[in-house]
């Protein structure tokens, strides 16, 4: 087990609607709701003014209405939003060289080899939090502990504005009165299936029978043994060390549900055309492209295709998922609507061979030029023409660089 290390969580509060605030001073101090672009969209996040109303992210407009009707609805920026992140991980790697960043408004630091410079990890956390503040006017939390589980856990202990600390000797004492939904990697399924056992806080988790554990769980069930007793052996991961990414992909909620194969052709080829872009730009080819469906109930499954040779030519990733789509016996309205490839190969850049395929690669090169000066869709195909689908969101998995960064509208 990895031993005497300083681990800090930085997690920006509100990040979104705080930003919307700084933004524009009118909102400061008021209940606001980020919202995506489209006709039927959910809360993203919320200020804390708004979530003292009961507020919370993923209602839909009209239920937070009903929560507070001074609710202010803004309509979220994912380029600002972006812009700053980039900004914020910038200060943070002034302090050390190994940030991983865990979504849009939240990282880790490895701080243990920079006390000599900066001081105590206390002294970290407050010159970085006061760096934020001075530069953007926005706040964060920040755990601190001897491992990345431990640290996140106590960023959500004080917030808004936090700084916590969990030494090595406090571990068993907060451990045993912590509740195990408050734990990153328990989820609702695996919260459900341990009260099932009686197991409610983490203290009861880590003296739990193992072998119990792993006969319902699997090989997770011993980290799940691990994880109750506050153990993490998982090092920060800075974005250069990371590993090679798995897939590409796009996915968007549509407006309205829908049952037209014309319809749900117009969005798969606008997002065959957003998944082939960043696959040329990051320089990937995927040889399994797969299809991801949402009915209006909510029920959601995937069906893929391999080929024979890894591609990141838009029009033949939309013609695969094409064939997929018609191979499927759709029951319900489409409500959502995915295109991502896998078993990814990294090349450089040439040409093909043959000249059918050469102007293909041409074009395409071309048209991500002038996207990539004038903005996404300034030359797209003809049938897309004034029927942009759908509005890109932050990915969960959005990373400053690579190819997990979507510059987002």
């Amino acid at each position: 087990m990895a031993e005497n290390r300083i681990i800090l969580h930085i997690d920006m509060n509100a990040f979104f609607a705080s930003v919307e605030q700084q933004s524009n001073p009118a909102l400061r101090g008021k209940p606001v709701a980020v919202i995506g672009a489209a006709k039927r969209t959910i809360i993203t996040t919320c200020s804390y003014e708004a979530r003292a109303y009961g507020v919370k992210t993923g209602m839909n407009t009209w239920e937070a209405r009903q929560k507070c009707r001074e609710l202010i609805f803004v309509v979220g920026n994912n380029r600002k939003y972006s812009y700053t992140s980039k900004q914020i991980i910038g200060i943070m790697r002034e302090y050390t060289p190994l940030v991983e960043v865990f979504s849009i408004d939240e990282a880790f630091l490895d701080v243990t080899g920079c006390l000599s410079l900066f001081g105590s990890p206390e002294n970290i956390a407050r010159l970085i939090k006061e760096r934020i503040l001075e530069r953007f006017g926005l706040t964060c939390s920040v755990g601190i502990a001897p491992n990345k589980l431990l640290a996140k856990l106590a960023s959500d202990m004080q917030k808004p504005d936090g700084l916590t600390v969990i030494a090595p000797e406090e571990v068993a004492r907060v451990m045993e009165r912590v509740p195990i939904k408050d734990l990153c990697g328990i989820g609702a399924k695996t919260h459900q299936q341990l009260t099932k056992f009686g197991i409610k806080t983490c203290g009861e988790l880590g003296r739990f029978p193992m072998e119990v554990l792993r006969k319902a769980f699997g090989v997770t069930g011993e980290k799940l043994h691990y994880m109750g007793l506050g153990v993490d052996d998982a090092p920060v991961v800075a974005e250069e060390d990371a590993e090679e990414v798995k897939s590409v992909g796009h996915s968007t909620t549509l407006d309205t549900d829908i049952t037209e194969r014309a319809e749900i052709l117009l969005y798969l080829l606008q997002l065959s055309e957003m998944v082939g872009r960043r696959a040329r730009k990051h320089g990937v080819a995927g040889k399994t492209v797969t299809l991801t469906v949402r009915y209006a109930d909510f029920t959601t499954f995937s069906r893929q295709a391999s080929r024979a040779e890894p591609t990141s030519n838009s029009d033949e990733i939309y013609r695969d998922a094409v064939q997929i789509l018609d191979q499927l016996d759709l029951t319900q309205p489409v409500r959502l609507l995915g295109v991502r490839i896998t078993n990814l190969t990294y090349h450089t850049e040439q040409l093909p061979l043959f000249d059918t395929e050469r102007k293909k690669a041409l074009v395409a090169s071309a048209m991500d030029r002038v996207n990539n000066r004038y903005g996404d869709f300034s030359v797209t195909f003809g049938t897309l023409l004034g029927k942009e689908c759908g509005a890109k969101v932050i990915s969960p998995a959005w990373k400053p660089e690579g190819v997990r960064n979507v510059d987002a509208d």
